[in-house]
């Protein structure tokens, strides 16, 4: 007999609590399961059960034979399911968590060429920054800012971002340019609300220099795209990523100041936890359809990158 099938049996015989109800449960006699259970022990030189007249309980060997044949079937029977039900192929759904803020101008236009490609996928695209755990979520991929702390997924950077200040010129204008980070308390600040938290302490490091200002707010929003169109209508001045405001820096909408420091919500001695992250859960048999966004996204935002 082969492995799969000795290691099928040995659950069966758990799960029963008798060689007998075993083999009922596979039509054939109670005999060819105790010399199968025996020529297994022998394979591997050890006993795997402790058995009586009466009772059957599993040896130490045993317990972790018997869980690592559970992993091992459940593996089978996961892989078999996807094939029969044709998830390898690429119909079917793909949901997306992203922010608003760079939705519109960076990630619709990806996603309209992808589908485009690909009309057999549908794509669901929520505009959220709000999701922790892609597993209770429901949902393929979440692409974010910065970290996202949970551990059973992947993440991947689709680009390099880094925090800037930034108005338009006419704010600047009236208000003057700030030259020093303490500058900023004498100025209308855009503050953006996370988990109703107000992210009003901009922090800024220059060499080995950390330092943090708290920026008195003229407005507030949980929207990043709100804020990015207050500071193009001239109400002060916001912290946005790089990549989000780059369309709006090369028109001259908005100018960036204070640009020699590095500069985050948070810790500013973080390097790359403004970059922008493409986050799924680890699957082995991951649908094709995911696949191939992921590998398209990856793409495109590199040609964006080298742009």
């Amino acid at each position: 007999m082969d492995k799969l099938s000795d290691m099928a049996m040995l659950v069966s015989i758990v799960k029963n609590k008798s060689m007998a109800g075993t083999a009922r449960e596979l039509g054939v006699s109670a005999a060819s399961i105790t010399t199968r259970l025996q020529a297994l022990e022998d394979r591997y030189g050890v006993k795997l059960l402790n058995r009586t007249t009466r009772h059957l309980s599993l040896t130490e060997a045993g317990e972790l034979y018997y869980r690592s044949c559970l992993d091992i079937l459940d593996s089978v029977h996961e892989t078999e399911n996807l094939i029969k039900q044709g998830t390898r192929l690429t119909q079917g759904p793909i949901k997306v968590v992203a922010p608003k803020d760079i939705s519109k101008q960076i990630l619709l236009p990806i996603i309209s060429e992808f589908t485009e490609h690909h009309p057999e996928i549908t794509l669901y695209l929520y505009l959220n920054d709000h999701v922790h755990n892609i597993a209770n979520s429901g949902v393929d991929l979440v692409i974010r800012y910065g970290e996202l702390h949970d551990s059973n997924i992947i993440s991947r950077r689709l680009g390099r971002s880094e925090r800037v200040l930034c108005a338009s010129p006419e704010y600047l204008k009236d208000h003057g340019v700030p030259k020093v980070p303490s500058d900023l308390i004498e100025h209308h600040a855009l503050v953006m609300l996370s988990a109703e938290q107000e992210l009003k302490t901009w922090y800024f490091r220059k060499n080995s220099k950390l330092e943090s200002v708290t920026v008195k707010p003229k407005m507030l929003s949980d929207d990043g795209e709100i804020i990015k169109q207050l500071a193009i209508n001239g109400q002060g001045i916001a912290m946005k990523s790089g990549l989000d405001i780059q369309p709006e820096i090369n028109s001259g909408k908005l100018v960036t100041v204070l640009n020699d420091y590095t500069i985050n919500f948070n810790s500013a001695t973080a390097d790359t936890s403004t970059d922008l992250k493409v986050y799924y859960l680890d699957k082995k048999y991951q649908p094709k359809r995911i696949r191939l966004f992921l590998d398209f996204l990856y793409e495109r935002f590199a040609d964006i990158q080298e742009k």
